[in-house]
C-alpha cells in the first residue's frame, strides 16, 4: 500500500477499559500550493490596504495639497538627480508644509453633534430657528473646526472654536424659509483642516431634518355664508319625494308613499296630493389647481394660486366640510395626446392639505385644467361647489369647458390669479369668474357673499 493511501486511513485502538478513540490524518497540499495560497491572501490585503489608503488620501488632501505633494515629489526627485539646489528647496518646502498640516486634523471625530429646530411646519417667510450643540467628546483638547449644515440646496457654516474634553459650544442656527417648499435640514458635516486648506477631513453626521414651509394663507369667513349656505346640508334645485327640506306638493301617483300624503290639501281639493322635497345633501367642496407650466406666466401668479387653493381647502375643512383638492398629474410624453390623470391630496386635516400644499411644482407634463376637473366631476359626482384656480394665461372659452365639465347644479368659481392685475368678479355664463391681483382679494371678493 502507497503512503499516500496509507495517509488517509483512519486508525483506531481500544484502550484498557474498553474504551476506544479515533484519530484521522489527511495529507497536506504540496509546498507550491501552500505558497500561492499564502501570495494571493496576501495580495488581497495589499489591495485592501491601497484600497483604504487612497480613499484616505484623496478625501484628505484638496486640490492645493495635490499640488503641494506634486511639488515636493517632483522637486525633490529631479533636484536630488540632477543636483538642481532650486527645485530641492521647493520640494522641501512644500513637504514641510503638508507636514504641518497634519496635527489640525487629529480629533476630527472627536464631536459629538445635536441639531434641532424649533419647529417643523412653519409659513414662507417665517425664519426657523436651530440649535446646534457641538460636545467634545475626546481625550483631549479639540482644535478648532468648522460644521457645514446643508438647508436644501444651500449650506450654513458654524465656526467651532477650540474646545476642552466634555465642554460644549451652542450656537444659534436660522433656517431662512423664504419660498414655500420642503426643505430637508442636514445631516450635519463636521470639516477639520488646516489653515492653509492643504488637508482637510470630514465626518458626517445622521441627524437630519424635514422641514415643511407652508403656503400663506388668508383667514376666509366660513362658507356656511355667501357661496354656501346650510346647516346640516346645501339643498340643491332637484325636486325628490322624499326628504328634509320641503318644497311643494303634487297629485298622487300609483307608488307614492303614504305618509307623504297632505291630507290638508287633499281635503281641500278633493284629490290626493302628496309632498315634494328639495334634495338635500352634504357640502362637498372640490378645489381643482392648475398645475401645468402653461397655464401660467409668472412664478408669481402660481404661488398666489397655491396660497388662494389652500385658503378655500383649509376653510371648508374647519368648515366640517367633504373638501377633495386635485391637481394634474404628470402624464409621460408618448401618451399624452391619449392620456389624463389627477391627483388628489390629502385633505384628512388642515395640516396634512398644507404638507402637500408645501411640494406642489409646476410641471410641463401636467394634465390641463379641463382634464383635471373632468376626471374630478366623474370621481366625485356628489360636489355641490367646485373652485377652479389658475393662472392668468386661461381664456374665457378654456374656463367654460373646464366648468361644463360640472352638473348644471353645482356651484362653479374660478379664481383667476395674476398679481398684476386689478380685482373683480364677473359672470361668464353659469360660472363665477374672480379675479385676484392679493391673497386678501380673495377674502374680500368671498366676503361679499356672490350668490352661486
Amino acid at each position: 500500500m502507497s503512503s499516500n493511501t496509507e495517509s488517509r486511513l483512519t486508525r483506531t485502538s481500544a484502550a484498557t477499559g474498553g474504551t476506544g478513540f479515533s484519530r484521522t490524518r489527511y495529507s497536506t497540499a504540496s509546498s507550491s500550493t501552500a505558497l500561492a495560497l499564502r501570495g494571493l491572501r496576501w495580495w488581497r490585503r495589499v489591495q485592501a490596504g491601497a484600497a483604504a489608503g487612497w480613499e484616505w488620501v484623496s478625501g484628505t488632501l484638496s486640490v492645493a495639497g495635490w499640488m503641494l505633494v506634486a511639488t515636493a515629489v517632483i522637486g525633490l526627485g529631479l533636484g536630488l538627480a540632477f543636483g538642481w539646489i532650486e527645485f530641492v528647496v521647493a520640494g522641501l518646502i512644500a513637504a514641510v508644509l503638508v507636514l504641518l498640516s497634519v496635527p489640525f486634523l487629529f480629533s476630527a471625530r472627536s464631536y459629538d453633534v445635536d441639531l434641532a429646530l424649533g419647529h417643523d411646519r412653519v409659513v414662507a417667510g417665517t425664519q426657523v430657528a436651530g440649535t446646534l450643540t457641538v460636545t467634545n467628546v475626546g481625550r483631549g483638547i479639540a482644535l478648532p473646526g468648522r460644521i457645514d449644515i446643508p438647508v436644501g440646496e444651500g449650506l450654513v457654516d458654524v465656526y467651532i472654536p477650540l474646545l476642552r474634553r466634555d465642554h460644549q459650544h451652542v450656537e444659534r442656527v436660522v433656517v431662512p424659509t423664504h419660498r414655500r417648499g420642503i426643505i430637508q435640514v442636514g445631516p450635519a458635516r463636521t470639516v477639520r483642516g488646516d489653515p492653509l486648506g492643504i488637508l482637510s477631513r470630514e465626518a458626517t453626521w445622521a441627524d437630519m431634518h424635514t422641514l415643511w414651509v407652508h403656503p400663506v394663507t388668508t383667514a376666509l369667513r366660513s362658507t356656511s355664508a355667501g357661496f354656501i349656505r346650510d346647516l346640516e346640508g346645501s339643498a340643491s334645485r332637484t325636486v325628490v319625494d322624499s326628504d328634509i327640506s320641503f318644497h311643494a306638493i303634487r297629485e298622487y301617483v300609483p307608488g307614492d308613499a303614504q305618509r307623504q300624503v297632505h291630507w290638508k290639501s287633499t281635503a281641500k281639493t278633493g284629490t290626493l296630493m302628496v309632498r315634494q322635497y328639495e334634495e338635500t345633501r352634504r357640502s362637498r367642496m372640490v378645489v381643482a389647481l392648475a398645475v401645468s407650466e402653461s397655464e401660467y406666466a409668472t412664478d408669481e401668479e402660481f404661488e398666489l394660486a397655491v396660497s388662494a387653493a389652500a385658503s378655500i381647502g383649509v376653510r371648508g375643512i374647519r368648515d366640517g366640510r367633504d373638501v377633495d383638492v386635485v391637481i394634474g398629474g404628470e402624464v409621460p410624453e408618448f401618451v399624452r395626446a391619449s392620456a389624463r390623470t389627477i391627483r388628489e391630496l390629502a385633505t384628512v386635516s388642515a395640516r396634512t392639505l398644507l404638507d402637500e400644499l408645501s411640494g406642489i411644482e409646476r410641471h410641463p407634463r401636467a394634465s390641463a385644467l379641463g382634464e383635471v376637473t373632468s376626471l374630478a366631476a366623474e370621481t366625485h359626482p356628489d360636489a355641490s361647489i367646485a373652485f377652479l384656480v389658475c393662472g392668468s394665461t386661461q381664456t374665457a372659452r378654456s374656463l367654460q369647458t373646464a366648468a361644463l365639465a360640472f352638473p348644471s347644479d353645482v356651484g362653479v368659481v374660478a379664481v383667476i390669479c395674476n398679481p398684476e392685475a386689478e380685482p373683480g368678479f364677473r359672470r361668464l355664463g353659469s360660472v363665477s369668474v374672480m379675479s385676484i391681483g392679493l391673497l386678501d382679494d380673495l377674502r374680500q371678493l368671498l366676503a361679499r357673499g356672490t350668490p352661486s
